[in-house]
């Protein structure tokens, strides 16, 4: 069901494309997802810098497929390896590099993502992506289940003239 709305948005954003390109060809597009599933506790080398699960390596390959005819143009990523495996797929994909950025400076983040024009993936963590989002004039929306929600994707685009909209969408598996 998941996949079906995702290929439905997919479709009638073709249908739109013209005009979306041509609104958004002096914007920026960010889209913001938290890292996909960690390995659990008892299996992790490092607790405070897990990889990614089965699961998660999963939901990563399903995020360069969503993402992947973007025209995404950069990867931005906290520097721990759960939000880095995460984008990695869509980076090989794509052919780019994943640059890091300091989660303890949202609103510099934000700032200098304010600054930019193009299209960018974003990956970060529970706390930090609904926060970035709301930095950016976006909506958040609800506070992310810590324990079960990983198939968030925030879609925020930062129109020339400072107009903001959000779009909350869903990738992967649903969160259970």
């Amino acid at each position: 069901m998941n996949l079906l709305r995702l290929a439905v948005f997919v479709a009638l954003a073709g249908l739109c494309a013209p005009r979306l390109h041509a609104q958004t060809q002096e914007a920026a597009v960010v889209y913001l997802v938290r890292h996909a599933e960690a390995v659990s506790p008892e299996l992790r080398q490092d607790p405070k810098n897990p990889h990614l699960s089965e699961a998660g390596r999963r939901r990563a390959e399903q995020l360069a497929y969503v993402l992947g005819d973007a025209g995404i143009t950069q990867i931005l990523s906290t520097d721990f390896h759960r939000t880095r495996e995460t984008a990695r797929p869509l980076a090989e994909k794509r052919g780019l590099d994943v640059k890091a950025y300091d989660p303890y400076d949202l609103p510099g983040f934000a700032e200098a993502l304010r600054g930019m024009r193009g299209r960018f993936l974003v990956t970060g963590h529970s706390n930090t992506t609904p926060k970035l989002v709301e930095l950016l004039g976006g909506d958040p929306g609800p506070p992310i289940d810590e324990k079960t929600e990983y198939d968030r994707l925030y879609v925020v685009v930062l129109g020339p003239d400072g107009m903001v909209t959000t779009t909350l969408l869903r990738y992967g598996a649903p969160a259970k």
